[in-house]
């Protein structure tokens, strides 16, 4: 082989890079299928709208889908591997969880900016997948660092952000996150308010020591909706923060209903009660889900997951009835006589 030869030979691109250049390719399709293509055979061709669009625009997952596998294939063979498969799983993880809160009866769906790329990841999964006219989009405020005061200008740049991200001209819910600098920031969401760009607006926590100021702000502001923490172990809200919003017409957000990691360590090793399948819970989900649905005081309950097998657990509990009073003593007691 020549010099030239020779050189020409190491100019050329290696096997592995030409594989890595298909599987950004197959990305790139797969996008450009789902959410450019057929929006605009749905909207120019087939002057299709509402419900009918969304399904037409769902409809061509498939290929994408076919495409994504493609490419997590040819990556396995190259490095590093497990990171662009789990790359192109993670593409269609959101709107496969959003599918399937709306397919088993869900709307509300809560996420904030400060939780690292959830609401930039869930705005563009429902739109893509021409869901965000059906989703109940709950998102918070809080550009205040702990314990230091919020810039006003910083603040409204965020709800702008927000409201960009969703791609509608209101939103249905921000609540100022953790009560941060409420002087500075529940008056701005006021301000949105009263523009007709948000629909309900409030605050929340998840901190004990903040319920008393939490109380203080239920009274004096002029609050739709709180979000507090509650579950089957944790039943602090119940003694005055949901008498409170009940007297007040004030929804609540219950957040945590699993102690994010707590109740799953607890009841490790332990089966679902038999009597429990009388409320149609055969599920610890189910279980936890159902109490903190039952409360009278409580709107809504939003559980995290990124796992569709999950969100269809977790929706099971709004089927059949909810526990009674004294069910949910029977629930409070099992819980209870396990170790902690």
């Amino acid at each position: 082989m020549s010099g030239n030869d020779a050189a020409r030979e190491s100019q050329r691109p290696s096997p592995e890079l030409l594989r890595l250049g298909f599987v950004a390719f197959s990305w790139f399709a797969s996008w450009g299928i789902g959410s450019v293509v057929i929006s605009w055979i749905g909207t120019k061709q087939l002057h299709l709208s509402g419900r009918p669009f969304s399904w037409v625009q769902m409809s061509p997952q498939l290929p994408p889908l076919l495409l994504l596998l493609l490419g997590g294939a040819i990556a396995d063979r190259v490095d590093p591997r497990r990171l662009l498969q789990s790359v192109h799983w993670a593409a269609l993880a959101p709107v496969a969880v959003f599918a399937a809160m709306l397919d088993n009866g869900g709307t509300v769906f809560d996420t904030a900016p400060g939780y690292g790329a959830s609401e930039e990841v869930a705005a563009r999964a429902v739109n893509e997948a021409g869901l965000r006219d059906r989703v109940f989009w709950a998102t918070k405020l809080n550009v205040a660092g702990r314990g230091s005061s919020a810039d006003p200008a910083r603040a409204r740049a965020q709800v702008e952000t927000s409201l960009s991200r969703l791609g509608r001209d209101r939103v249905d819910l921000i609540q100022v996150h953790n009560v941060a600098d409420m002087a500075t920031q529940f008056p701005i969401l006021e301000e949105f308010k009263q523009a007709g760009r948000v629909r309900y607006i409030g605050t929340t926590t998840t901190f004990k020591p903040q319920y008393e100021t939490l109380l203080t702000l239920m009274r004096e502001e002029p609050f739709d909706f709180i979000g507090i923490d509650y579950a089957v172990d944790n039943l602090s809200a119940e003694e005055q923060v949901f008498r409170l919003a009940q007297e007040k017409g004030i929804g609540v957000l219950v957040y945590l209903p699993f102690g994010r990691t707590r109740l799953w360590d607890r009841v490790e090793g332990h089966a679902v009660p038999e009597w429990a399948a009388e409320l149609g819970a055969t599920t610890w989900a189910q279980f936890f889900l159902k109490f903190a649905a039952s409360h009278p005081a409580v709107t809504a309950v939003t559980p995290a997951t990124s796992k569709p097998h999950h969100m269809v657990d977790n929706m099971t509990a709004a089927k059949g009835r909810l526990p009674d009073q004294a069910e949910r003593k029977r629930m409070i007691d099992f819980i209870a006589a396990l170790p902690a």
